[in-house]
């Protein structure tokens, strides 16, 4: 029977209707409520938000600081930039356009403040407008110089026959071309389970690997679990560990040559998931040049073993 350990950091108490630890993006499953927002976050959010909602929510704050000062400038007068053509819609239009080549200090030419309240506007729309590129670029540049790390884990944990023992397995590999220098790998099981008292609680379980850590991986990683009598599931069943209200959090860290520092990143598997009687199918081979191909569509290609 495997030895527990203390709390890692997530907490002894649990519950009949627990859901993951952690989620498939590799963060924890924790919803905040009642939680302070500060200014102070909003650089985390926005450096940690997908490509996608970042640049809408750049072009939708774009558009929304123009409209806010094409409402200005009509309001004090559009005859102030340029002839009105006698159409709201039109002259809305018109300010909304000077308003972009004024927030971009661009400026074609074609219209220009010649009032007062205009030039005070269009003054603190460029002022805004710098302030609004200046930050752009520094969250670009984060976003771009952020480690992150980029590893791709298999959908699938099976449970087979390896050397008179049952184990339990995964695999990993590398997300992008270069190669992950001295990757290491850790493994935590986590049982939630009824007390005497009828409360759930967790139980912990740094789980033994066949190999924590490699000099480097070009290609896949194959992550193995004996379970022996030193296993904490030792003493389950195949169809017991597939009912146990179980959890695999896994923290893979490597050192990444393109950001010149070590990366990490989580994932987890429930053991309800686990596929009895599999074994994952090899993802390479060699061509007539002799050498190595890498198929990642057999990344997550498993078989029966059973006859």
């Amino acid at each position: 029977m495997g030895k527990k350990i203390k709390d890692p950091g997530i907490g002894n108490t649990s519950a009949a209707h627990v859901g993951r630890l952690i989620n498939d993006n590799g963060a924890f499953n924790v919803v905040h409520k009642n939680k302070s927002k500060r200014f102070s976050e909003a650089y985390n959010y926005l450096i940690n938000m997908s490509w996608g909602h970042f640049f809408v929510l750049s072009f939708i704050s774009y558009t929304v600081a123009n409209i806010l000062f094409a409402g200005l400038y009509l309001v004090t007068g559009i005859n102030e930039i340029t002839a009105t053509t006698g159409n709201v819609y039109q002259d809305f239009l018109n300010a909304f356009f000077f308003s972009s080549q004024t927030f971009t200090t661009l400026g074609y030419g074609a219209m220009a403040p010649s009032g007062v309240a205009s030039g005070i506007i269009s003054s603190i729309e460029a002022f805004i407008g710098l302030m609004f590129f200046a930050f752009a670029t520094g969250l670009l540049y984060g976003r771009f110089s952020k480690p992150r790390a980029a590893i791709r884990f298999s959908e699938h944990l099976i449970l087979n026959e390896l050397k008179a023992h049952k184990a339990l397995m995964f695999r990993i590999e590398n997300d992008r071309r270069s190669t992950m220098i001295q990757p290491k790998v850790s493994v935590t099981l986590k049982l939630s389970k009824k007390n005497r008292k009828g409360n759930y609680v967790n139980d912990f379980y740094n789980l033994e690997l066949e190999r924590r850590t490699i000099n480097y991986l070009p290609t896949t990683w194959t992550i193995v679990h004996k379970i022996d009598e030193n296993s904490p599931l030792s003493h389950f069943f195949e169809d017991n560990i597939k009912s146990l209200q179980g959890e695999f959090i896994v923290m893979v860290s490597y050192y990444d040559e393109s950001f010149n520092q070590e990366v990490h990143q989580m994932y987890s598997y429930l053991l309800k998931d686990v596929k009895l009687h599999y074994r994952f199918l090899k993802t390479y081979y060699y061509n007539e040049k002799g050498q190595m191909v890498l198929d990642h569509k057999l990344f997550n290609a498993i078989e029966s073993t059973k006859s």
